[in-house]
């Protein structure tokens, strides 16, 4: 009787309450509307929350218009007819159920579970009713002693049972947030009493739990990676992550985000992504090699796993080197470099390996119109897991697509890449890792000329976890890269070049924790072998020289501290300096030079000799990074950051993109380490309740001891390239605007910057200064550069995507007036990129069609078909110049002259 009275008082206190926020006006028009996101739209406009099976509202769709509608009326308008029935309890819980409505006479220990340490256990075997159970946390004996608990635990993945590393833990009432380490493990310290907090992992999938905390205590959690759930699927970049993360510059790129992006040919493209964040551009349409805040291609260090990619790219430019299905996430950073990053001077892009599943063998794969792939992933044994993927490519008619006029029309084309990733778990304390990747390439200009190179990256980890606060990873590693051409184009001077990289390297990387610290600490050693080229005959009749450059052998040492630390709850630092040897080692021969004077044959004054493993020339210096963050809010902050970095390997390229003849040169004794040091500030916020990201940067850099060459140089074989070589400075400027929808059904980010990159020849001697030592426009300045997404979700299993790219011309160099010399017609050219060729601009259009989301099925798939430049335009990828009948006639290249369709069928089992 007692208890019957308890709750006829507790419902006549609560009703006036209830009746306020019932009688509150709701307006809106839900056409078509899965029911998912009708509930978590009157979630975000009330108090409200849905309690549903998803399978009960798997085929429910809300189509009404509601103009200040209550909520019971609303309500009893969506469930008319409908076969469900709603109840809502004192709590502001909306049950919703088949057949009959949920009963409210709940037990006092209806929602309770068993409390502190088994709570880690107890959403085992609930699926989806994991979202909708409360789980109570700590002792109410505990209540007294503190306003505050903290919920600790371990995210993993439903799929393979694997900790997600970099899952964010969000309480959105207060906006408290953590993101967990790459162990999964999370610790969030919130207010005694109920939340609803949500887990999202890094490929943009979403988890809830609803919680009563009573005291400290554990909660794992569970979140799906793929295709499991009939919940929205939000990708992200991490809006509030990027608010209250310390380092700034940081874009981080889902797999589900990229697979959505229209691509040339169909095929999903990690690099391609990466050029839709601000601060990012490219020189050529037909390339993957990438620019960062005015920095070459060459400053990026391209990391798979711990191993260095040198060519990240497939058949001259136009694919990635990477396949989306060994990819777990893609991390750029391009503002402050966290400290265990060093040896490129603009950016470090970080691609995680994908690791097999640990409970069942199965695999996904594409049939695309020029590409396939196939991967397969799953355990062996009780602790260790593998996954296997390839690519390769099987027709060459679409490159009779290309302009007329273009040189790779009608060229054969051929390339495969394959990896292979290990995973063994010797215990709970101790991990091995071997990842592999392997990429070759041939491809051939007709009729003439045909290339080939290749990608080998070998590496193995040891993680080891010591305790809460101390856990570290060794890695060793082997990477290279070749490349070979043949001249086939006359018997006489038919040729074979080649060139090619080996790196062997050794690191180790430590994290410690203490309190509000956290410490970074370590060690790099690298081993570099070159072969700067070789040319000889091809055929018995080539009458070509045999030549071979002597190899270059260089060592690199580096150690590393850092600490991030937490002032307050507002302000945080962190401050990190990297220590760089560097030697070039003999043999070894060298001609010197007058000093004082220009690198010219006519000041050659004799030869210097050293032999092997001889130190030729030693470079040291420090790295610096320090950054800092101030929360103006919960959901805005302000930033700064400070970087120094050293890069002690060029790239030898004279074109603006990245080509396969391209070679890599050491630092030796006249061609110093490029050095680079940047300064940026931004602010960071959130608006809309969380749902849209606003960031904007501005940076400052300056570059010395950059490459350039002088005018008609010779890059290929050249053994005395410092007479060529004009040691240069260099400087960037400009601003990033980033805005980013990541939930609801309209989704899209809009990136624009304003950049320059601007060089000038050193004050040191050389053989001329370029433009007369005056400031230039370096080949990749290109002062804005806009790119739109935008997509719609017309349901869970269609989606468009519509991509637009805007950016200023590259600089280019005239030809102005012809003159007579000695008896010959010479050329006179402009200022060096004084002119630009005309802007870029293009549309892209797909279309992403998913079959059922069922859980239990054989297999998933889904059809990507699309335009690549829907409005078929003519976009320059060069201006060149040829004489005809005495006279020099202008002409552009375009790569894609014309709208480019591509169909792909991706499945996964």
């Amino acid at each position: 009787m007692n208890r019957l009275l308890g709750l006829l008082l507790f419902f006549l206190v609560s009703l006036p309450v209830m009746a306020q926020d019932e009688a509150a006006k709701i307006s809106g028009m839900f056409m078509e509307m899965p029911f998912a996101r009708f509930a978590k739209s009157i979630e975000s406009e009330t108090s409200y929350r849905f309690i549903y099976r998803d399978a009960d509202v798997e085929n429910f769709t809300v189509n009404l218009q509601a103009q200040n509608v209550e909520l019971r009326t609303l309500l009893n308008q969506v469930f008319s007819g409908s076969g469900l029935f709603y109840t809502i309890d004192p709590e502001k819980r909306i049950w919703v159920t088949k057949e009959k409505p949920m009963t409210l006479d709940f037990t006092d220990t209806y929602f309770d579970v068993l409390p502190n340490a088994d709570a880690a256990k107890n959403q085992e075997g609930l699926g989806e009713f994991a979202k909708n159970q409360r789980f109570v946390i700590g002792r109410s004996s505990d209540s007294t002693v503190s306003k505050q608990a903290t919920l600790s635990g371990v995210v993993t993945s439903v799929e393979s049972g694997k900790p997600m590393g970099g899952a964010v833990i969000v309480e959105r009432v207060n906006y408290t947030q953590v993101v967990t380490d790459s162990q999964g493990r999370y610790a969030i310290t919130l207010d005694k009493g109920r939340h609803t907090i949500y887990v999202q992992n890094i490929g943009g999938y979403q988890e809830r739990r609803h919680i009563e905390l009573r005291g400290d205590g554990t909660l794992n959690i569970e979140i799906q990676e793929s295709i499991l759930s009939l919940d929205e699927v939000v990708v992200s970049s991490g809006a509030l992550s990027n608010v209250n993360k310390l380092e700034m510059g940081v874009q981080s790129l889902s797999i589900a985000e990229v697979k959505r992006l229209p691509s040339v040919m169909g095929e999903v493209d990690v690099l391609r992504g990466i050029l839709t964040v601000p601060g990012v551009n490219t020189a050529g349409e037909a390339t993957v090699g990438f620019n960062v805040r005015g920095g070459s291609a060459d400053q990026n260090l391209i990391l798979y796993g711990q191993s260095t990619v040198f060519n990240p790219s497939h058949v001259f430019g136009f694919f990635s080197a990477f396949n989306a299905d060994m990819v777990s996430g893609v991390e750029l950073h391009k503002g402050t470099v966290p400290v265990k990053y060093g040896g490129r001077l603009s950016s470090v892009l970080a691609i995680e390996p994908k690791f097999g599943r640990a409970e069942k063998i199965g695999g996904s794969g594409g049939i695309g119109i020029l590409t396939s792939r196939l991967s397969l992933d799953g355990p062996i044994g009780k602790n260790t897991t593998f996954i296997v993927g390839g690519r390769t490519t099987y027709s060459n008619w679409a490159l009779d697509l290309l302009e007329e006029n273009a040189e790779l029309s009608g060229s054969q084309v051929s390339f495969y890449d394959w990896n292979a990733n290990i995973q063994h778990r010797v215990n709970e304390k101790n991990t091995l890792e071997f990842t592999s990747y392997m990429s070759s390439d041939k491809f051939r200009f007709d009729p003439d000329t045909s290339y080939s190179y290749q990608n080998v990256n070998l590496a193995l980890s040891w993680k080891r976890y010591f305790n809460e606060q101390l856990e570290g990873k060794i890695t060793v590693g082997r990477d290279t890269y070749k490349f070979n051409i043949e001249g086939l184009d006359n018997p006489l001077n038919s040729f074979n070049y080649g060139f090619d990289i080996e790196q062997l390297q050794l690191r180790t990387d430590f994290e410690y924790r203490k309190g509000e610290h956290i410490f970074d600490f370590g060690f790099q050693g690298i081993q570099y072998t070159l072969n700067p080229g070789h040319m000889s005959p091809f055929g018995a009749e080539s009458i070509v020289t045999d030549r071979q450059l002597d190899e270059e052998v260089g060592r690199e040492f580096s150690l590393f501290v850092g600490d991030e630390f937490q002032v307050n709850d507002n302000l945080a630092f962190t401050f990190g300096m990297r220590y760089m040897v560097y030697q070039l080692l003999g043999p070894a021969q060298f001609k010197t030079y007058t000093e004082g004077l220009p690198y010219t044959p006519g000041n050659v004054t004799g030869e210097v000799n050293f032999e092997k493993g001889e130190v030729v020339k030693t470079y040291q210096g420090p790295e610096f990074r320090l950054g800092g963050r101030y929360n103006l809010s919960k959901t805005s902050s302000l930033k700064f950051g400070i970087n120094t970095m050293r890069q002690n390997i060029h790239l030898l390229s004279n074109s603006s993109v990245i080509t396969p003849t391209d070679s890599w040169k050491l630092s030796d004794l006249y061609l110093a380490p490029q050095l680079g040091q940047q300064a940026s500030v931004g602010y960071f916020r959130t608006i809309f309740k969380g749902a849209v990201e606003f960031s904007t940067e501005l940076f400052y850099r300056k570059m010395e001891n950059l490459l350039d060459y002088r005018s008609g140089a010779s890059i290929i074989l050249n053994e005395d390239l410092e007479q060529d070589a004009l040691n240069t400075d260099g400087r960037a400027y400009g601003a990033e605007i980033l805005l980013k929808k990541s939930e609801g059904q309209f989704k899209g980010s809009l990136a624009y910057t304003y950049s320059r990159s601007l060089l000038k020849t050193s004050d040191q001697p050389s053989v001329e200064k370029i433009n007369k030592g005056k400031e230039y426009s370096s080949n990749y300045d290109q002062p804005h550069n806009l790119v739109l997404v935008t997509n719609y979700e017309f349901s869970k299993r269609i989606n468009t995507t519509l991509n637009l790219n805007y950016s200023t011309g590259r600089p280019i160099t005239l030809p102005a007036a012809e003159f007579d010399y000695g008896g010959s017609e010479r050329v006179y050219y402009t200022d060096r990129n004084s002119y630009r060729i005309p802007d870029y601009f293009r549309i892209d259009f797909s279309l992403n069609l998913e079959g059922s989301h069922k859980v239990k099925k054989l297999a998933h798939s889904s059809w990507s078909l699309g335009v690549y430049n829907l409005l078929g335009r003519t976009n320059p990828y060069s201006v060149y110049f040829i004489p005809e009948a005495g006279q020099l006639r202008g002409y552009q290249l375009s790569i894609f002259a014309r709208p480019i369709p591509f169909i792909t069928y991706n499945f996964r089992f």
